[in-house]
């Protein structure tokens, strides 16, 4: 069922080699929803944010004007606005796991996925000139001028602004491997993350894995060769329309073979959540903790207090029963972090989809692709 859209089709305002872009995608050919993608330049970029008050991309120019930022809140303001066909899994637990896979696909995948683009040779040649030769294209300089200019600001933002260092790369890469170890069997005996029809968890993982993981020389090779199941996935939800899951029944459990990639999110990345939310509540302007037995400092990042804040939200209204399976999965020292303590309220930054979400809560997303 392709949903009622008042005017056609959708602009998304993005690059084909972009992560967030290539996940709002996916999901919009879930949906069935019309679409052109609109290449942008800087003065395209600049337009978009001056239209949203938000520098970053994706963005969406709705049918009748409006606009849509952020991939996650997006797709939440989609799923109220046209729930057919259903993304979102309505039981409670299901949709809880597969919005911290989303999470942990958008936010912890980041590192490595930019992290092999531009710290590997042979990624970072390809990917500066297709970047100076598309996004650049308005700038009025050499070609070789332009992907020097975009090597060294890549460089500077996506490895040591990710706080990536000789010491914890291995880490960092070891991030990638293990996800991929984790998906393999699971891919190998359905189609999508957590059952017969795709859900949040899949648009999750498909950003990383999809614009950067499948296409990048690097970690395509190392898919190729390690993967080749999550590899179908990729194709299969590139691919993908909303006649492929029609019948598909709804997502009811979680499925027992997640438990490996949930104690991997239980393990390394809600514990950095906590520790960044304490950070930006003290006022710190950089957070050290220990990701994937690697040691990392990096400034705090008041968009991941945010998604924290969402998580712990999507927490609260569980059954206690629903909270000894996620202790199961997840370890009881990372379920302590979705616990909020009763007399300490939840400071939740609002983000909202449409038009301007404050750049308070945005800010670490400028130029994140």
């Amino acid at each position: 069922m392709i949903p009622a859209q008042p005017g056609a089709p959708w602009r998304v305002h993005g690059l084909d080699l972009s992560y967030f872009t290539g996940k709002i995608e996916a999901y919009l050919r879930a949906k069935g929803i019309a679409y052109k993608l609109v290449e942008m330049d800087t003065a395209g970029f600049a337009a978009c944010a001056l239209a949203t008050g938000v520098r970053q991309m994706p963005q969406i120019e709705l049918g009748d004007g409006r606009w849509l930022t952020d991939t996650t809140p997006s797709m939440g303001w989609i799923e109220a606005q046209y729930p057919e066909p259903r993304i979102a899994p309505e039981n409670a637990l299901v949709g809880f796991v597969s919005r911290l896979i989303e999470d942990f696909g958008d936010e912890a995948l980041w590192r490595p996925a930019l992290y092999y683009r531009w710290a590997k040779p042979d990624d970072a040649r390809l990917m500066s000139g297709r970047i100076a030769a598309g996004m650049l294209r308005d700038i009025k300089l050499p070609l070789a001028l332009r992907r020097q200019f975009i090597l060294r600001r890549q460089r500077h933002h996506y490895l040591r602004g990710e706080g990536v260092t000789a010491a914890n790369s291995a880490a960092v890469e070891a991030l990638y491997l293990d996800s991929l170890a984790v998906l393999e069997p699971v891919l190998a005996t359905r189609d999508f993350i957590m059952g017969a029809r795709p859900c949040e968890a899949d648009f999750g993982l498909f950003a990383s894995m999809f614009r950067h993981f499948f296409c990048d020389p690097t970690p395509a090779q190392i898919m190729r060769d390690r993967a080749p199941h999550v590899l179908a996935w990729v194709t299969r939800l590139w691919a993908i329309s909303p006649d492929d899951f029609a019948d598909a029944p709804a997502l009811e459990t979680v499925p027992a073979d997640l438990a490996p990639l949930l104690a991997l999110i239980g393990r390394d990345y809600l514990p950095y959540l906590a520790a960044n939310a304490a950070a930006c509540a003290a006022g710190d302007k950089t957070v050290r903790y220990t990701f994937y037995g690697g040691d990392f400092e990096t400034r705090c990042n008041a968009y991941h207090a945010w998604c924290l804040d969402q998580l712990r939200i999507g927490f609260a209204p569980l059954a206690q029963s629903d909270h000894a399976k996620l202790e199961t999965w997840l370890g009881a020292d990372a379920l302590a972090v979705l616990v909020v303590p009763r007399d300490a309220g939840i400071a939740v930054a609002q983000v909202l989809p449409i038009a301007a979400p404050p750049m308070t809560a945005l800010r670490d997303r400028q130029w994140r692709s």
